[in-house]
C-alpha cells in the first residue's frame, strides 16, 4: 500500500523549492566575487632576475644587427622583422630560407648571432619581432588567440621566398614553432627547428617555476581560463606570466605577457595533439646543461606522443649558451641541412 507524503513533508519540499533560486543565485555571487578578485588580484608576482638569462647578451656585439623592416598584418599593423642575406657558401642548402622565432620575453636582435652564423653557412635568414615583442606593436599584447599564426602567415605571404622554408624557434618560440607545425598551415614550411622548446608547464621537460625564469599568475590565469571557455575575452589583456628580467634588460624586453599572448606563444595545451599532427620534419637541438628544462627528456617526449625526432645535446651549453655559443650555433645550421641531425650529443664547445 502506497501512502501520500504528509503535510509536513510537503512543507518541506515547497520551503526547499522556493529557497533553491537564492542558493543558486548565492553560489553565482560568490564564484563572481571569486572570479574578480582573481583577476583583480590574482596576477603575476615579482620575480628575482635569473642572471644566466640576461647576463650572456652583454657582452654580444649588436652593432651590425640590420636595419628592422616592415610588413603589414592583416588586421593593418605593422610588424618588424631583419634580413640576413646568404653568405658565399651555399653548398647544401637549396636555396632555404629559415624564418627564427626568438624566445619568450625576447626580440629578433637577440638571436643576431644564430642569424649570422646561419647566413654564413649560406641560408637565407628572416629573424621575426613576434607581435608583442620588440617593434610589432604593444608589449606582451595581442588582439586574439591565434593572432601569432596569422601574423608568421602573413609574413609568408608578403615576403615570399623562392625555395623551400625552415621555420626554426627558440624556446617558447620553439613551443610556437611546434604548434604552428602541427596546426592547417604546417605546409608553409617543411623543416622545423626546435631549439630547447618550452613544451608544456605540466610536461616532463619542464623544471619547476621554469628554472627560476617565469612566474605565473595562476589565480588570475585559471579565472580568464574559465571565462574564456565561456566566451568572454574581455580581460585576456590582462598580465598572468612575468619575467626574471633585471632593470638594465626590462626597457627593451617584454617583462610580462598578457593572457592572450601567453596562451599563443606556444604549443597547445593539448601538446602531445601538436606533436602527433606535425607532418613535416621536426627535430630538436638543445644545450646539454640547460637549467630552464630538462634537456635529455626531449626524446623521450616526443616518441611517447607518437614522432619520434632526433635530438642533438651540445655539450657543455645552458640554455642561451645554445644561440650564442659558437659550437652550438653550428650544430644548429647542420639541423637545417637536408639530411638533418642524427641523434647524439655535439662536441664540446671550445673554451
Amino acid at each position: 500500500m502506497i501512502q501520500s507524503s504528509t503535510p509536513r513533508t510537503r512543507r518541506k519540499r515547497r520551503i526547499t523549492t522556493m529557497l533553491l533560486p537564492a542558493i543558486l543565485v548565492f553560489v553565482v555571487f560568490l564564484v563572481g566575487v571569486g572570479c574578480a578578485a582573481a583577476l583583480a588580484w590574482g596576477g603575476p608576482k615579482d620575480i628575482t632576475p635569473l642572471a644566466s638569462v640576461n647576463e650572456p647578451f652583454q657582452s654580444v656585439d649588436f652593432s651590425d644587427v640590420p636595419p628592422a623592416q616592415h610588413y603589414t598584418a592583416r588586421d593593418g599593423t605593422l610588424l618588424a622583422w631583419y634580413s640576413y642575406p646568404p653568405g658565399s657558401t651555399r653548398a647544401d642548402t637549396s636555396n632555404r630560407r629559415v624564418v627564427v622565432v626568438h624566445g619568450s620575453s625576447s626580440r629578433a636582435r637577440s638571436t643576431h648571432v644564430l642569424a649570422q652564423a646561419l647566413a654564413a653557412q649560406g641560408y637565407s635568414v628572416a629573424a621575426l619581432d613576434m607581435r608583442g615583442h620588440g617593434e610589432s606593436g604593444t608589449r606582451g599584447q595581442a588582439d586574439y588567440i591565434g593572432q601569432l599564426e596569422d601574423d608568421v602567415e602573413d609574413f609568408a605571404r608578403q615576403v615570399p621566398h623562392a625555395g623551400p622554408q625552415t621555420l626554426m624557434g627558440f624556446s617558447a618560440g620553439g613551443g610556437f614553432a611546434l604548434r604552428f607545425a602541427g596546426s592547417a598551415r604546417q605546409a608553409l614550411f617543411d623543416r622545423y627547428v626546435l631549439l630547447s622548446p618550452f613544451i608544456h608547464q605540466d610536461a616532463p621537460t619542464a623544471r619547476p617555476d621554469i628554472g627560476g625564469w617565469a612566474t605565473i599568475g595562476m589565480p588570475r590565469l585559471v579565472a580568464l581560463t574559465l571565462l574564456n571557455q565561456i566566451g568572454i575575452t574581455w580581460w585576456n589583456h590582462l598580465s598572468v606570466l612575468q619575467f626574471a628580467l633585471d632593470e638594465a634588460s626590462r626597457a627593451g624586453l617584454t617583462p610580462s605577457y598578457s593572457y592572450t599572448v601567453a596562451m599563443n606563444f606556444r604549443p597547445h595545451n593539448d601538446y602531445q595533439s601538436d606533436i602527433r599532427n606535425a607532418r613535416g620534419t621536426v627535430c630538436i637541438v638543445a644545450g646539454q646543461d640547460d637549467e630552464l628544462f630538462y634537456a635529455d627528456r626531449f626524446a623521450d617526449l616526443f616518441a611517447q606522443a607518437g614522432k619520434p625526432v632526433p635530438v642533438t645535446l651540445v655539450h657543455g651549453v645552458n640554455h642561451i649558451g645554445l644561440t650564442l655559443n659558437a659550437v652550438a650555433v653550428q650544430a644548429v645550421a647542420r639541423a637545417c641541412k637536408a639530411d638533418g641531425p642524427t641523434t647524439g650529443i655535439a662536441a664540446p664547445p671550445p673554451a
